[in-house]
């Protein structure tokens, strides 16, 4: 007999932490059997992999799914990885999520990019409420700027209620003293929505290299 305790397979695998998925699966006794939904966001070596699921006693089901690979088919046909993947990846699931539902109609979120801070529930119209989920980031480190905030965005921007802010988007600058107001830059997150900092390293190698 020992006391030590094997970990679950996928804590030991490095593949989940159930802490936190325990936070966010969590529900209230009053609301038994009501799908909370979430958003995940993943990264393999070359794409980008968002799906929206609801956890059963047998397992996740998986409702809706959309990857980066899509991306060629739709214009986009390289650079499927970046923060301007993650965000057209984001946008596409939205859409297709909502279509399923028959309310892409109610909710068009936003018609052209701008980089605002944008919260689909602020322009509710319909009688049905706007399709909510959770931000499931898995084992990555939620940085300032990082790609899965791209797909957050691109979710939220095609019409998804993704509860956030903006203090994890580019552009986004804290205030150094007491009192003073947070800042937050919408030109430059939509500068990296568009890819404009890959387009400027591409000229940047251009002018140094011609061969690159």
């Amino acid at each position: 007999y020992k006391r030590f305790q094997v970990k679950p397979r996928r804590r030991r695998e490095g593949k989940t932490d159930y802490k936190a998925r325990l936070n966010m699966l969590r529900q209230d006794k009053n609301k038994y059997a009501t799908p909370k939904h979430r958003l995940a966001v993943r990264f393999t070596n070359s794409q980008v992999v968002c799906q929206i699921s609801r956890p059963t006693i047998q397992g996740d089901i998986i409702e809706c799914m959309a990857s980066s690979a899509e991306l060629p088919l739709l214009g986009c046909r390289v650079g499927l990885k970046n923060y301007a993947a993650a965000y057209c990846t984001g946008l596409l699931l939205a859409r297709r999520m909502l279509k399923s539902l028959n309310m892409d109609k109610t909710y068009k979120g936003v018609e052209e990019v701008d980089g605002e801070e944008f919260h689909v529930e602020e322009d509710e119209e319909g009688d049905r409420k706007p399709f909510k989920c959770v931000l499931d980031v898995g084992i990555r480190r939620t940085t300032l700027g990082n790609r899965v905030f791209g797909a957050l965005k691109g979710a939220v921007d095609g019409g998804l209620h993704v509860p956030h802010s903006v203090k994890k988007f580019p552009g986004f600058t804290k205030s150094e003293g007491k009192g003073q107001d947070d800042k937050y830059d919408a030109e430059a997150h939509k500068e990296k929505i568009i890819a404009g900092h890959v387009c400027d390293y591409m000229e940047a190698m251009k002018e140094n290299d011609e061969e690159k």
